[in-house]
This record gives C-alpha cells, structure tokens and sequence, in this order.
C-alpha cells in the first residue's frame, strides 16, 4: 500500500525566498505565479523555455536556464520545490540539501499553499480534472466570488496562463492529481472525485489501492466540508463503503454528501444534481439541470461529448456550494471552450478539422472519439500516442478496444521520458494486433509518416484526431503548418 510522506512546512514569511526547480512545468509555473502573487521573492531553473516561463520573468522572476549548484548559492533560498522529475541527485537539490536548506516536493508545497485559504475546492479523478476545475472556476469568477485558482493546464480566459489571481485568500480552487498521492498533502473544503479509474500502475500496486487514496482524500474532510461525487460511476459503491468505514474507526463524522449524475427513471432517489433531456446540436449537448428535484437551469455546452457534461456538473455542483449562481453556470458554459489541450481545434489541412486532445488513457480515449462523433463529419482519422510504456502494457487490451470499432487508426511512436525499458510495447505491436482482427492500422514515427498516410486520402470533410501528449499535439501544430495546413494560433 502506497503511503503518503506527511511533511510539516514550517512558516516562510512574505518576502522569503522561494527556489523552484523545474519551474517550467504546467504546475509549477501556476505555483510560482501565486507565490509571486503572495509576495513571496521567487526564482527558479528549467531548460525549457515557454509562454508560462516569459510571463515568470516578466513578473521579475529569474528563471536559470542551467540547473548547476551556484544558482542555490547565489540566490540563497529558505525553501526549494523540485517536481517528481527532478531526481535526488539533481545539483541544486544536492546544494540545497548541503546547505541545510528546506527542501520540499510541488505536492507538499502546493498542499502548503492550500491551507494559505479559507475555503478550499480541490478536484480530483482519473479523468475530468483541468476541464472541471476550469468551468467551476469560471463560474465563481462570473458570480463575483473571485478565487485564485490553480489549473494544469493554459486557458485563453486566464491570458494563457495557468492560474488566476483572487483578490483576497478568501477561496482557492485547484485540480488535485492522485499519482504519488500528491492530493493527500492538501487541504479542502469541498471536495470532488470526478471518477476512479486504473491509471499509474507505475506507482499504485492496483485499483484496491487507487480506491484506497481517495478514500484517505475524503476522510481527510473537515467534518463541515462536501465531497462532490457521481451517483453511479465504476468504483464509488466500494469507495462509499470503505469511506463510510474510515470515517467509524477514526470516529469522525461522514462529509456532507453532494452527487451528480443522469437522471434515471427507474430509481427512486436521484442525484443531488442531476441532468435530462440530453440531446446535441451541431454536436454540442445541450440539457436541463435540477438540483434536488427542482429545474436549476438549462444549459448549452461549447465543447462536445457526454463526459462534458458530467464535467459540468460536476463543476456547477462545487461552485454553488461555494456561492455559484445557475445565471452564471449558464452564461459561462455557453462559451467554454475548453482548456489548452483539451479538445483543441489546432487548425486545418486539406480543409479537414485538425482537433488535439490529451486524452492518453483508453477511457479518454473513447470519450473524445465519442465526441467527435457527434460532429458532422465523413470521416475521423485517429492520431493516437500512447503515453509511456508502462501504461501501454498495463492497459494494454483497453486500447486495442476502444479502436477495435474504428475504421482506421494510425499509432504514432509511444512517447516516454521517464523509463529506460519499453518492456517490449511499440506502436508496432498494436498495429499488428488489431490488423489481426480484421481492422485496419497504421504505425507512424515521423511526421512525414503521418503525411505519407493521409496526404491522398482526406477530404475537407474529415476529422483528424490527434490525442495524447504534448509531443503528439506538437506534431499536430507542424502537421497543420505544413503545405495544405492552416495553424490556428493560440
């Protein structure tokens, strides 16, 4: 069983110095950004360079493109956060640690920076979590609550940038990721597991102790605090029961209980929120929300598929708990267009729409192609990378399942940072699988391959479907730059 290293951050006054390793990551940056915002004097060091970063260091911050030790010394920090992929033998790390300098995890830090706030909505799930932490964001900021919000991604309302900065320490709103137990370090008020799901069998050993994480995140609930869940969604029977079960041995009270889900005629108890009369125009939902059996308001959606609106609910559920209005729900989901990467539209090529979307694992998947599908087209051509190796063998018969129905799928060269073993997966090896049951795939390792398979063959009626990554979604920006493309700049 994976246990969390509960760490207390001793007090860093305002106008401490603050060292970020790896400042350039989605998190990261957002984390730095507030800190700035709290006043806190922040430096830090990454390789890579982006938007995120030049908006750092036109914020004063100084961001070191080099990672070497005399950064530490000529900075002197009171505390240094490195991310998961900052290794222990990193020379800043090392320094710091020389130096007796504090030294701590994003996770902590960021658990840290929760308990900075009032009143705290944290979101969490397998799959769901930036584009409902950004649509309730979005609400409270239209009903005038004005949070600080803390998102995984960019988002065009934020200047594309992935954080907005509240006026007061009044409300934080954040997306709380479950791998290496990063959300059991922070603090909430309300509370959402959106869905749980197998995902990150690098680190959990299976799903009893994926369940096992959530339930310490519920339980760790101020008794006056919410937890926002579906009504029926796989997992959250045993979930409840073992919730229920921490909650007697440790003798504290069960959180207030908010669920969201379809309404459904055969049952006597509906969902706290619940939706009906779905239908989708031009391939957008659109639906009626009731909140304990009375019409809260009618909503239209700017992003497609059936699990956005289980994300919508979801965030409309924790935004009126938190003084969201069904007149802003309402006004704001109707232009939402979804945060960077989720959804995208990147361009066109040959007249074709270009979409990009970080769905990387089979369940995400198979919502974003069931998205698509609902948007007129002729045809969609699927752009698929998987993400790292071990979820390409853990889930291995998932992915070969939710294309096993397609036309035509074409595998792009699985992308891994972190492993030094492809423990024998290639796109190959899923290409040859499901051309052995009768479908058609492709495996591509360039973009000139993915030229090569499409240049003759798609009309200006057809999707192309990139989904993965960043280094998909790249390949989609080059692929939509190219002779016959048109880039749409975000």
């Amino acid at each position: 069983m994976s246990i969390v290293n509960h760490r207390a951050l001793t007090d860093i006054a305002p106008g401490s110095k603050i060292y970020f390793i790896g400042i350039a990551g989605i998190s990261m940056c957002g984390l730095a950004e507030i800190s700035v915002h709290l006043s806190y004097n922040v430096a830090g060091s990454d390789p890579r360079s982006s938007l995120q970063v030049l908006n750092l260091r036109n914020l004063g911050v100084q961001v070191n493109s080099e990672q070497i030790a005399e950064n530490i010394d000529s900075f002197d920090p009171e505390l240094v956060v490195y991310t998961s992929a900052i290794p222990a033998t990193n020379p800043e790390r090392v320094r710091a640690m020389e130096l007796g300098i504090q030294t701590v995890s994003r996770a902590e830090y960021l658990g840290w920076i929760t308990r900075s706030y009032k009143t705290v909505i944290n979101i969490a799930g397998t799959h769901g979590k930036t584009t409902t932490t950004a649509m309730a964001s979005m609400i409270l900021i239209e009903s005038g609550a004005n949070p600080t919000v803390h998102l995984g991604a960019d988002l065009d309302d934020f200047n594309s940038s992935t954080v907005h900065l509240g006026s007061s320490n009044n409300l934080l709103v954040s997306e709380a990721c479950e791998y290496k137990n990063s959300l059991l370090n922070f603090y909430s008020t309300t509370a959402a597991i959106l869905n749980i799901d197998e995902d990150h069998m690098d680190f959990f050993t299976d799903i009893d102790d994926i369940i096992h994480t959530f339930v310490r995140f519920g339980a760790d609930l101020p008794e006056e605090g919410n937890l926002v869940i579906p009504s029926h969604s796989r997992h959250i029977g045993t979930f409840m029961d073992r919730l229920r079960e921490t909650c007697l041995e440790e003798k504290h009270t069960l959180p207030n209980i908010v669920t969201f889900g379809a309404f459904t005629e055969d049952s006597a108890i509906q969902p706290t929120f619940y939706y009906k009369n779905l239908r989708y125009e031009d391939g957008f939902p659109r639906f009626s929300v009731y909140y304990n059996d009375e019409l809260y308001r009618h909503i239209k959606l700017a992003v497609p598929g059936e699990h956005n609106v289980h994300n919508a609910l979801a965030a409309i559920a924790c935004a009126h708990l938190n003084g969201g209005t069904p007149e802003a729900a309402h006004k704001v989901l109707a232009t939402f267009r979804g945060a960077g990467g989720r959804f995208t539209k990147v361009g066109t090529y040959k007249g074709a729409s270009v979409i990009a979307d970080y769905a990387h694992h089979p369940t995400e998947i198979a919502a974003t192609l069931q998205a698509a599908d609902q948007i007129p087209h002729r045809k969609i051509w699927p752009v698929c990378q998987i993400l790292n190796y071990t979820r390409a063998k853990d889930l291995y018969e998932s992915f070969i399942d939710v294309f096993k129905n397609r036309e035509e799928v074409i595998f792009y060269k699985i992308y891994s940072s972190r492993e030094s073993d492809n423990l024998g997966m290639s796109a190959e090896c899923f290409v040859e699988d499901i051309n052995s049951r009768g479908r058609l795939a492709h495996a591509a390792n360039s973009l000139a391959e993915i030229h090569a398979l499409l240049d003759n063959r798609v009309t200006e009626e057809d999707i192309i479907l990139f989904l993965g990554p960043e280094d998909i979604r790249e390949v989609s920006q080059h692929f939509c730059q190219s002779e016959h493309g048109v880039y749409l700049h975000h």
